[in-house]
């Protein structure tokens, strides 16, 4: 049987995680799960071990980063890691009907969205069109980081990642059960785009 279809504590998904980024990060990639026969068996059904909501950045592809195959992770992605309902929504599902015990938010250095909030904070000069919405949602971190006398954008990031997987929690009463639960833990990342290397901000449950 594929590791991928053991139920896994949030525990045992979280070393899991950080397994994958380490090899990753020592440029040992296994690339686990992607022949054709593991292809075949996730045809009628799917086990991910852990969902991850990160930023939609290029350059943070989530099973490159954590060393991943297919079916190990359930990956859902905005600019900025910004949460609305279809992001609640998912993360729902991922929790009540795939019964994933980790859920990861995952920021990165020198994000974009970030970095445009930051602007528009500065300059009081908003985007236009749809981005005005990501800043609107980002603004609350880049604030507090600024308050917090952080005026750099990577702490903003880690901020926002903190700030993000509290909100996470506070809002969705499916998610927040199970955290109290003990089935579920939320892990707050800030991915280094030199070292390839996520580094744990915020945490919620028990790992």
């Amino acid at each position: 049987m594929s590791a991928s279809v053991l139920p896994l504590s949030p525990s045992e998904a979280w070393t899991r995680l950080m397994e994958g980024n380490a090899r990753f990060v020592a440029g040992k990639s296994s690339h686990p799960n992607q022949d054709a026969t593991h292809r075949a068996s996730l045809v009628t059904t799917q086990n991910p071990f852990a969902v991850i909501f990160g930023c939609a950045d290029s350059r943070l592809a989530a099973e490159i980063i954590f060393d991943l195959g297919l079916g190990d992770a359930f990956v859902v992605r905005t600019a900025g890691e910004v949460i609305d309902n279809a992001v609640l929504g998912s993360l729902e599902y991922s929790i009540q009907y795939l019964h994933v015990p980790l859920i990861v938010i995952l920021g990165h250095d020198s994000c974009g969205a970030v970095t445009a909030t930051k602007e528009a904070v500065e300059t009081s000069e908003m985007p236009i069109g749809f981005m005005r919405d990501l800043v609107e949602r980002i603004t609350p971190s880049v604030l507090t980081s600024l308050q917090n006398g952080q005026h750099e954008v990577n702490d903003m990031v880690v901020e926002h990642v903190r700030q993000t997987a509290a909100r996470l929690v506070e809002t969705s009463r499916v998610i927040s059960s199970a955290v109290e639960n003990q089935e579920v833990a939320v892990v707050g990342l800030a991915y280094r785009l030199q070292e390839g290397r996520a580094d744990l901000v915020s945490t919620f449950g028990t790992l």
